[in-house]
């Protein structure tokens, strides 16, 4: 059924008296697992979950006490990072190992002060918000020191004290590309064994970019016509063969839907009585008109 939310503003008018439908919650994991690839990751929570439920029993109760649970994702951008990032927090609550599960995402600029002795106050704050759940530094490699008067090294250490403080209350997660991150972690002798689960995540395939779009139709209630769905699979074809070196991955296949939407949402306001189907419907011309807003 349509719902207000699945349909742009401007043709709501057509919707008057539409039911709405309530979804039932899902689980941290049925929602890792309806994601587009990181099978490795996938096949690590369940691992999780299933240690989970053995430490649940009284004579295992102190088996993931002692256990390092902080992770470092490596990837270019839009390869899902921050989404696996905000999951795994959910995951962790759900088999009792954090008792929040939220998720703190901060940057260099969120940790680092411009002035001596403000870095580890500011930091500390940070820290204390994803307590209970997960701080993710996005890009973790800027806090490298560029120079002797940078502040970096005293997040870091302050950081790595945390972890070690609070191995039951927060967990810790960085982000990053490859080769950055790989050096960042060879920078620090105390920051590479704080980290015992390292994930490379890789470019999403032709196959994978369209998975994403299609997936993203489906959410929101839109349907491709014929002409249009055979169209998709060459262009996410060259679009991967073709990727540049900074390639935004599912971040580009989601701002091109959303140029789609737009453009298709400009063809239909030009109807004179445009029905439900036209509504909902995706044309090979509207994608068209979206690469030419999009690049």
């Amino acid at each position: 059924l349509l719902t207000e939310e699945h349909v742009p503003k401007k043709f709501t008018r057509y919707l008057k008296g539409t039911p709405q439908t309530a979804e039932k919650p899902r689980s941290a994991m049925e929602e890792i697992q309806q994601l587009i690839g990181f099978d490795e990751v996938k096949g690590e929570l369940e691992d999780l979950l299933s240690l989970g439920q053995i430490s649940a029993r009284p004579e295992m109760e102190d088996l993931i006490d002692d256990l390092n649970f902080h992770w470092v994702l490596r990837g270019n951008p839009g390869t899902g990072k921050t989404t696996v990032a905000k999951l795994i927090g959910k995951v962790y609550k759900e088999i009792g190992l954090l008792s929040r599960g939220h998720t703190v995402k901060v940057t260099r600029a969120d940790l680092v002060a411009e002035y001596m002795g403000q870095t580890a106050v500011k930091t500390k704050r940070c820290i204390d918000r994803a307590m209970g759940g997960v701080l993710f530094i996005d890009e973790a490699y800027a806090l490298n020191g560029k120079s002797e008067n940078d502040f970096g090294q005293e997040a870091i250490d302050t950081i790595l004290k945390a972890m070690e403080d609070h191995r039951d209350q927060l967990m810790v997660v960085v982000a990053g590309y490859e080769g950055p991150m790989q050096r960042f972690l060879d920078s620090n002798p105390g920051l590479e064994s704080r980290f015992n689960k390292y994930f490379h995540f890789d470019d999403y395939t032709g196959a994978e970019l369209q998975a994403i779009f299609e997936g993203l139709c489906k959410k929101n209630q839109y349907q491709p016509d014929e002409e249009l769905k055979h169209f998709l699979p060459a262009f996410f074809t060259n679009l991967y063969q073709t990727r540049p070196a900074n390639f935004a991955n599912g971040r580009e296949v989601r701002n091109l839907f959303e140029k789609l939407i737009s453009a298709q949402s400009d063809r239909v306001a030009s109807l004179e009585a445009p029905t439900r189907e036209d509504l909902m419907t995706l044309t090979k011309a509207d994608f068209e008109a979206a690469e030419q807003m999009a690049y």
